[in-house]
Order: structure tokens, then C-alpha cells, then sequence
């Protein structure tokens, strides 16, 4: 029988039936596994994984079989699973097991579809060398699995979702999975496709794309979350400032509305490090920079600010209206995202002076190199020689009207094959240009994100979400999955983004339970458009968001709770230290930190700030009090009474209007009371 399999020096590779299959160390206890129906494996592809980094493996082949040792993770390629001297291929052959090294254990396998055609792997032709791909892994009965970004379904444990593989608003890509066997997977295609995670198998798809690609790496979630971060990319420390308070609404229209919230909160004794311009503050869509009409001297409107020690955070769209002064260079040039079929028109957005009508907007091509040069020029010279340093990059999925993505043609390949990617390169777009200025401290605010976004300062916000306790508690498990998705720096819109009267009392609760949660978010951010449904259009606004707009009850719980955040800043850098140099999040599952709790594993209400405190949110109207699992191997003092418990129950927590149940580990002294 001829052998299949080939020891490229470190690396194990198999071919049969024109298939190639290749498996490499790809850092500590991890591999890579790329896969192509014919010709030779491609190089180069669109992607999330840094070159490879060092790894020593080793290789045996034995017959039928073969092995590649990397660390804890052993990789088994089965050649001929029907028999070792019959040289008829089963469908079969060529089947993965990942393995632990210390004792053999599975960790998880590849699956054939069917006993006899296909095997694990599926390759159906698109056309061009493009095909659709699927990879099928075996289910575990009780298996858990946490991460693929965020998604409003209101799951922690996936198990059973089947998720759409697309960026939209709210709805945010990362498809990296965590899996409480001791594995983590990332899937290493930008494609536009589906994860299904049935009872019966796992099953990745993708629309149209050149081969297979993922990775795997093995260990408990924090060893997890460290090799994916080593593999990605580690996010850089988040610079102090951004750990304060950041405010904004639905919008200040003018430089005179948003100076004057700023003077208020100095006026009023407020900590406040962010206050946001946001959009329509533009001439038009896709010129870069302000409206004179409504922001007459931005620097000047700057300089206070940092004069107050506040950051000005200004909103920065990927669209670009027909009316934009840079529209006809940039389709000249071929600087926009182009199409297979028709203009480059991918969304209808209002845009001043069409008071009857709206623009039908194109999107420069984040994925090009030469693109985000133009974009990051017109920012350099509108924002940036102002003394602006902080940019929110809204609707960077991008926002697609209707959503056709297969119509799509980017500058690094058809919008099946890496329509995902966009709204990393477009964070990428502001890292290139402020580290080109020589600016050390990055940090972008964005709607969508893919894996590894974190490299370039991309902090992720929740999308425009509801405004109710649903909304809530969904932002919580939606939150927790990001964070082991690799994205440290998260963040909701407090008191959620469509509607809420600040007159009524019931949503007056919401905001204040929203914001006692906030409080513990990597970032503590106010938003919303506040008040009743308006038209979309330039001149629109909301109602007033700011703290002291929620009466006089909640101003007061509000405003401590700001100062609680000032006192645990300290605490929060060391956690956004450690993002950085060992990928752990600072808002962290219970299980992260207590993987041999079975219980931890199940708790979707409640989170690690750091290793310390543990964050009880109250996301029930009328709620006072409710029941907190304290995580067995440690004992927990309720952080407002003194009260000490050990690990392993479950306690009644005390929770008046005014205050959110926290833990401390283990005697862990934080000023929570002040």
C-alpha cells in the first residue's frame, strides 16, 4: 500500500485522492491544520494567525497511522481507516483526533458526514478554485462551549446554536471556540458561513472559499485564552485614561451643547475622561471632517477639554456619500469596495442638503493598504492636526443595505471569501496612521470586530440594542463570550441604545441596574437614544443622557457609583495589564479562574472582575435581592456587609436600589466601600 503521509521536518502532511491535509506546531501545545481538494496548499491567505511561531514537534509515522506531538496536544491522522493493507481508501481515511499527550484522553475528533461519502471534510466547487467548505467534528454529550463573539440570542453556553458567520449589527463574528474538554478552536477563515453546534456534530461551513484552515491548541481556558493570544495577537495596554467614565447620547449637535455637558460635569465634581461627537457632526458622509455651521473652532473646542482632562472621542463612518468631496478619487482610484453586479452603491443613508431623500452610499475598502492611506490622511488632516487622538468607528461591518455580501468584491478577495475581515482592517486603518504619527496610546471604539482585531486597540461595543431588563441580561452573557473571544475591551451602551424616557420610573430602574453593571465593564460607557422614535436624518437628536438626567434618586446612585469606579481604577489597570501580557480578560466567566467547579461552568449571571471580584448584576424589575453561586475553591466576603462564605453555594445576596452584590476573594482588599 503507498504511504500517505510525509514528515516535512517538524510538520505532518497527508495526500491521497488529490486531498492535501497538513498539520503544524503552531506555538506551545497548538497546532495548525490547513487542507486543500487539489494542488498545492496556499500561502498568504486572509487570515487571523501572526507567522508561526517557534514549536518543537515531533513526528512518527506507523503504517496507517501518524502522529505529530506538540506539548500537551497530540495530533492522530488516521490514513486508512478500513484497513491498513487494503488500498482502497476508505471515505474515511485521512480522519484528525486531537488528543491529550499526558494521558491519551480525546479532546476532540473530525467526523465523517457519512459511512461512506463524505468524510469529515467537504469540498463543493463554486467555480474559479472556490468552493463550498464544510469540516465536521464529533458532538460530546454535556459538552460546553463559550466564545464566536457576540450575539444577542441570549446563550453563554452555546452548545446547540447554529450562528450565521456574518457581520451585523449587534451580531459580531469572532469564530473562536472555548471548550470545557480543555480545548480551544479557532477557525481561520474570513468567510461568509455558518457554525452549527448540534447534538449530532459540529459542523463549520464556508460559503466560498480556497481551502480549510484552523487551529487548535489545548490546556485549561486560561492556558486557552494565553495560546490564542500568543497566536492572534495581544492587545496592547489600555491607556489609563480610557478607564474612566466616557459620555455620550444621541447627539450633541453642536460644539456649544457638548462643551457645555463637559463644563457640567467639572462644575458638579464628576470624574469624566470621554465625551463623544457623534455622527451627522460631518459636512458629508465620507468627507472626514466637521461642519463648520455646527462645530465653528473644533481645536479651540479640543484644547478646553484637555484643559479639563477629557478626551474628545469623534465619530468616524466607512461610508461615502456621492456628495462627499473625496467620493469621485476614491472610485477613480479604485479605493471603494467594488461590486460583481451593478454601481457601488452598498446602503441608502441621509446625507445634508437631500432633505426628501437618501444617498445611496458606497464604502471605501478597508482591505486595501492604499485605502486606508486615503481615509487615514483626510482624518490626519480633519481630526488629528486638531489635537483628536480617539475615534468610535460605527457601522463598520459594514453596514449593508440590503445585505448581499456575495455581491461584494474587496481588494483581498470576493466578499464570500473575506467579508469578515472588514472591521479589523478598518481598526487597522487608525493603528497604521496613529502609530505613523508617532502616538503610542490607540484605542478605537467599534460596532464589529473579527479575531485578531485586538492587536490594533479595537475595544467592542454591543451594537444598537433594546432598553429593557431582556436587553440586559442578554448584554451580560453576550459580554462574557467576547471576552473569551480575545477582545479585552468591551462595552454596552448603559441603559441600551433604542429609546427609554428619563421621566419614567420603571426605566429609571433599568438605567440604574444597567449602570451598576457598567460600573464593572472593562469600559463604563453612557448611551442612547433617549425618547421617542424620530426620523432618521441629519437634524436628528435624542434626549438628554446624561447623569443628572434621571432625577434626583437615581443622580445620586449614579454619581457614587462613578466615584466606586474612580477607587477601583487602580485595580482595573492591573487586570488591562494582564489582558495584555497574558490574554486573560479583565471581565472574566467564573470558570476561567475555577475551571474545577463543575458549577462555574454554568453560572451566565454573574462575572470575574480580575481574579477578585465577583460581579452579581440585578437584572429583574422590583428585584432586592438574589441568589449568587460563589465559586468552590475559595472563600467570598460580601463586599458591603463584611460577611464571609466559602466557596461552593449558593448565598442570598442582599440588593437594595442603590447597590449591586459583589465578592471579594479570599480576603482580597479593594475599596469598594470607600
Amino acid at each position: 500500500m503507498p504511504n500517505h503521509f510525509h514528515d516535512l521536518g517538524g510538520a505532518l502532511e497527508w495526500r491521497a485522492r488529490g486531498e492535501t491535509v497538513r498539520v503544524e506546531p503552531w506555538g506551545p501545545d497548538s497546532v495548525r491544520v490547513r487542507a486543500t481538494p487539489g494542488g498545492p496548499l496556499l500561502d498568504g491567505l486572509p487570515g487571523a494567525l501572526l507567522e508561526r511561531p517557534p514549536a518543537e514537534a515531533v513526528v512518527k509515522i506507523e503504517g496507517a497511522t501518524a502522529t505529530l506531538v506538540n506539548g500537551a496536544l497530540t495530533v492522530r491522522i488516521d490514513g486508512n481507516a478500513l484497513d491498513a493493507t487494503d488500498p482502497q481508501l476508505h471515505p474515511a481515511a485521512g480522519r484528525i483526533t486531537f488528543l491529550r499527550t499526558a494521558d491519551g484522553g480525546e479532546l476532540l475528533a473530525e467526523e465523517p458526514h457519512h459511512f461512506w461519502w463524505p468524510g469529515p471534510r467537504l469540498y463543493t466547487a463554486t467555480g474559479n478554485g472556490h468552493h463550498r467548505l464544510e469540516q465536521r467534528f464529533r458532538a460530546y454529550p454535556g459538552e460546553r462551549l463559550y466564545g464566536l463573539g457576540q450575539h444577542t440570542h441570549g446563550m453563554l453556553d452555546q452548545k446547540g446554536a447554529v450562528l450565521d458567520l456574518v457581520q451585523r449589527n449587534g451580531e459580531v463574528t469572532i469564530p473562536f471556540l472555548l471548550s470545557d474538554r480543555g480545548y480551544g478552536l479557532l477557525w481561520n477563515n474570513p468567510a461568509i458561513g455558518r457554525v452549527e453546534l448540534a447534538e449530532t456534530g459540529t459542523r463549520w461551513v464556508a460559503d466560498s472559499a480556497r481551502q480549510l484552515d484552523y487551529w487548535v491548541t489545548a490546556g485549561a481556558p486560561a492556558e486557552v485564552l494565553r495560546r490564542y493570544a500568543d497566536a492572534t495577537g495581544h492587545a496592547p495596554v489600555l491607556p489609563e485614561w480610557a478607564t474612566g467614565f466616557w459620555q455620550c447620547k444621541l447627539r450633541y449637535r453642536t460644539q456649544a451643547e457638548l462643551l457645555e455637558v463637559a463644563r457640567e460635569y467639572r462644575r458638579r465634581g464628576l470624574p469624566l475622561s470621554v465625551i463623544v461627537s457623534d455622527f451627522f457632526h460631518w459636512t458629508h458622509l465620507g468627507d472626514w471632517r466637521f461642519d463648520p455651521a455646527e462645530w465653528p473652532d473644533p481645536a479651540a473646542m479640543n484644547a478646553e477639554l484637555e484643559e479639563l482632562g477629557i478626551k474628545l472621542m469623534v465619530s468616524v463612518w466607512p461610508s461615502v456619500s456621492p456628495l462627499s468631496e473625496n467620493y469621485h478619487e476614491l472610485l477613480n482610484e479604485g479605493l471603494l469596495i467594488n461590486t460583481e453586479y451593478g454601481p457601488v452603491a452598498h446602503a441608502d443613508w441621509p446625507d445634508k442638503g437631500l432633505d426628501a431623500y437618501s444617498a445611496q452610499v458606497a464604502f471605501y475598502d478597508a482591505t486595501n493598504p492604499d485605502a486606508r492611506s486615503f481615509v487615514w490622511d483626510r482624518i490626519r488632516r480633519n481630526y488629528h492636526e486638531l489635537g483628536i487622538k480617539v475615534f468610535w468607528l460605527d457601522a463598520c461591518e459594514p453596514e449593508l443595505k440590503p445585505g448581499y455580501p456575495a455581491n461584494l468584491r474587496y481588494h483581498a478577495g470576493p466578499g464570500l471569501e473575506v467579508g469578515n475581515l472588514y472591521p479589523r482592517e478598518n481598526a487597522r486603518m487608525i493603528h497604521e496612521g496613529l502609530t505613523a504619527a508617532g502616538e503610542s496610546e490607540i484605542v478605537t471604539l467599534n460596532r464589529s470586530s473579527w479575531a485578531g482585531a485586538q492587536r490594533y486597540g479595537a475595544a467592542l461595543w454591543s451594537g444598537d440594542i433594546g432598553t429593557d431588563f431582556a436587553s440586559l441580561r442578554t448584554q451580560i452573557k453576550a459580554g462574557l463570550n467576547v471576552a473569551v473571544s480575545g477582545i479585552p475591551w468591551w462595552t454596552t451602551d448603559i441603559g441600551g441604545f433604542h429609546g427609554g424616557d428619563p421621566d419614567d420610573p420603571a426605566y429609571r430602574e433599568v438605567l440604574i441596574r444597567w449602570f451598576q453593571y457598567g460600573t464593572f465593564c472593562p469600559l463604563l460607557r453612557l448611551h442612547g437614544f433617549r425618547g421617542p422614535e424620530q426620523k432618521l436624518e441629519p437634524a436628528m437628536t435624542g434626549l438628554p443622557n446624561e447623569v443628572w438626567s434621571y432625577g434626583e434618586e437615581a443622580y445620586g446612585i449614579l454619581a457614587e457609583h462613578l466615584r466606586l469606579r474612580e477607587r477601583l481604577r487602580p485595580y482595573l489597570m492591573r487586570q488591562m495589564e494582564t489582558a495584555a501580557e497574558q490574554g486573560l480578560p479583565p471581565m472574566r466567566p467564573l470558570f476561567v479562574e475555577f475551571p474545577d467547579d463543575p458549577a462555574a461552568w454554568r453560572v451566565d449571571d454573574a462575572f470575574l472582575l480580575g481574579p477578585d471580584l465577583l460581579v452579581a448584576p440585578v437584572t429583574e424589575a422590583g428585584a432586592r435581592e438574589r441568589d449568587v453561586r460563589l465559586p468552590a475553591g475559595a472563600d467570598w466576603t460580601d463586599a458591603w456587609t463584611g460577611e464571609r462564605h466559602r466557596g461552593g453555594r449558593t448565598v442570598r445576596a442582599d440588593a437594595p436600589l442603590e447597590r449591586i452584590p459583589l465578592f471579594l476573594r479570599d480576603g482580597a482588599d479593594l475599596p469598594v466601600r470607600g
